[in-house]
């Protein structure tokens, strides 16, 4: 049996036309819930997920049997408590974990797509997942969240559709990529394309796979989720299962085995295509491009409620960032609250068990749900 037999999927008839100009319909966007949605459907919340991340955000997830990527924040009287709320995680197109992406197989011709996949953003993204409301028969959401990547999505939902969601809770991201976030996944792209077996994209075709660079591209990302004080703190200068250095290229320090370990698990569960085109899709997020770079003018029909969250060592999307968009919102008299969470464990602090951050959120969705 295929691992992905089991994923839970719907098939998207109504033809959607990605920013690009390629129209594509009759394509699949797999899926996960958890909890349940209430009598009068005023429940439901969904959550956006990161780069590398998928549906299975809580519980375990069956092709990597691990636990989700957000388990610390969805579940029984957690912060998105499923005893009250009815959690949609989908995986966003363009991924490889059952949604319509590079490792979907073309009907006409039998084979992967491969680079041939249309090159897609994160509007697109939304476009597809606000298919799910119809799925369920929700008129509006109780929320919408994520963090990263996620967080993008939260605030292109809420431009793209203001009023179908009560409030909006988008953490440590920013409107638009900056050049140094830009460079870093130009980076991760060209690690891949550099190994021999991406192939011009089509690596699937002769059953090879450019693991090498992709476990590079990993290498290098990983750093930027990081803080200089959590490693520091974490590994400082210390050897790897030695006494002492061996003058030679193997990894003498933990750090090294830390991040050669990192991309070496990463490789067997993401597609290095799909790599590709999600990080461009975050390179090409720019909220206000469209309204002559005034952030306030993309809000302006929004009477969605929001907290937005970031963390003090986060220098992949810094606090500044965040506060951009709480400016822009304050300019509008738009409700919004901020929150700038203490601590030393980077970008990765919105995937951690950090209990401000947790019990922020828990609060505000709680009293948001009474009201």
């Amino acid at each position: 049996m295929n691992k992905f037999d089991n994923i839970k999927k719907i098939i998207i008839n109504k033809p959607l036309k990605l920013d690009c100009g390629v129209t594509i319909s009759n394509y699949p966007l797999a899926y996960e819930t958890y909890g349940n949605l209430n009598q009068n459907k005023d429940n439901a919340i969904m959550v956006f997920h990161a780069l590398t991340g998928d549906q299975f955000a809580a519980g375990k997830n069956p092709v990597t049997n691990k636990d989700g990527w957000w388990s610390y924040v969805i579940g029984p009287d957690k912060a998105l408590d499923t005893n009250k709320y009815f959690i949609i995680c989908a995986n966003v197109i363009g991924g490889c974990m059952g949604s319509y992406g590079p490792s979907s197989v073309d009907e006409k011709s039998g084979k992967k797509i491969g680079i041939n996949f249309p090159v897609i953003t994160i509007n697109d993204m939304v476009n597809a997942q606000i298919n799910l409301l119809d799925h369920f028969n929700i008129k509006k959401l109780l929320c919408v969240t994520g963090g990263s990547m996620g967080g993008m999505q939260v605030l292109q939902f809420v431009a793209s559709y203001p009023d179908k969601s009560k409030i909006a809770i988008p953490i440590a991201c920013s409107a638009s990529h900056s050049a140094q976030n830009i460079a870093f996944n130009e980076l991760g792209r060209q690690a891949i394309m550099a190994d021999e077996n991406w192939n011009n994209g089509n690596y699937e075709l002769e059953n090879i796979s450019p693991s090498k660079g992709l476990s590079v591209a990993r290498m290098a990302a990983h750093i930027t989720y990081l803080s200089k004080k959590g490693l520091q703190e974490k590994f400082g200068r210390k050897l790897q299962e030695r006494d002492k250095i061996k003058f030679g290229f193997d990894a003498d320090f933990q750090i090294e085995s830390y991040l050669r370990y990192q991309g070496s698990i990463f490789v067997d569960r993401f597609d290095a295509n799909s790599y590709l085109y999600i990080t461009r899709a975050m390179d090409y997020f720019d909220l206000a491009k469209n309204f002559d770079g005034n952030l306030s003018r993309v809000f302006k029909n929004s009477k969605t409620k929001f907290l937005i969250i970031s963390f003090t060592s986060d220098w992949l999307y810094p606090t500044a960032e965040n506060r951009e968009i709480v400016i822009a919102l304050n300019a509008l008299n738009a409700d919004v609250g901020f929150l700038e969470v203490k601590s030393d464990k980077g970008h990765d602090s919105f995937l951690l068990d950090i209990p401000d951050f947790l019990n922020a959120m828990k609060n505000f969705v709680d009293n948001s749900h009474k009201k």
